[in-house]
């Protein structure tokens, strides 16, 4: 696959993603927010939570499994610093979050993956 058509792939999965997370009852907030330290690829609230949501979208289930590391998390939650002071209210939490997707296969959503470390 070449960047040119794994990009389209890309934004399609955040757009499948935005839409499972809106008929779970978020609001999407931000959408490829970038910052010096990388890129969230959405950012969604619910009452007091704003979940910064890594999106990944593979051929098979099995690819999904290995789509996600810690540094790819670090870099997220690195981003997710950075934006919280523009996105959040008070008395807000945070938490890094990740779907992935699958062709035929329901959205996976992993809520609150990133610890530290």
């Amino acid at each position: 696959m070449n960047r040119q058509q794994a990009e389209k792939r890309g934004r399609q999965a955040e757009r499948i993603a935005a839409w499972w997370l809106r008929l779970k009852g978020w609001q999407i907030v931000g959408q490829r927010l970038r910052t010096p330290a990388g890129e969230v690829d959405l950012v969604a609230r619910k009452g007091a939570m704003l979940a910064f949501v890594e999106v990944k979208s593979r051929a098979t289930d099995a690819e999904l499994d290995v789509a996600i590391d810690q540094r790819r998390l670090a870099r997220v939650a690195a981003s997710a610093e950075i934006l919280w002071h523009q996105l959040a209210r008070p008395g807000d939490d945070m938490r890094i979050d990740v779907i992935l997707l699958a062709p035929g296969r329901p959205p996976r959503h992993l809520a609150n993956v990133w610890h530290g470390g």
